[in-house]
């Protein structure tokens, strides 16, 4: 398993705020004019999961498989070309100052490490800047 851990992100809020949105995929509609239309295709999510195409990789779904109220949201691909593992980390400092960190980890054979590693690691800095800049 190759790991990949975004910077940690400080949001204003409080963790049971936060928890509360992310856990519940059905609220990326309140954001969906948020996601750049040009790279994310045939975007689609319900309470527990969200899929998307994004080319040339094709399309990939992201399922909850546990949720740690307040701390830990983790997810895994139930369709993805790489088995992916995903998780979302909250720690309340104090009463609005919550700080996030999103870890992957992917299984990579050593053909494609070198070729995906990087864009893999550019993608979850997005999100993860992106996740810190909701409206909570």
């Amino acid at each position: 398993m190759t790991e990949f851990v975004s910077e940690v992100k400080t949001i204003p809020c409080n963790e049971d705020r936060i928890f509360n949105m992310l856990s519940d995929l059905s609220n990326l509609e309140k954001v969906q004019d948020r996601i750049p239309q040009d790279k994310i295709k045939d975007f689609e999510f319900d309470k527990d999961s969200c899929s998307f195409s994004v080319a040339p990789v094709g399309k990939i779904t992201f399922q909850i498989v546990e949720r740690e109220p307040n701390k830990t949201i983790k997810f895994t691909t139930t369709n993805s070309p790489v088995p992916l593992f995903l998780w979302i980390q909250l720690k309340q400092v104090e009463e609005n100052d919550t700080r996030m960190k999103l870890t992957v980890r992917a299984e990579l054979n050593p053909f494609i490490k070198p070729m995906v590693s990087k864009p893999l690691q550019d993608a979850i800095d997005k999100i993860s800047t992106i996740l810190a800049s909701l409206p909570y």
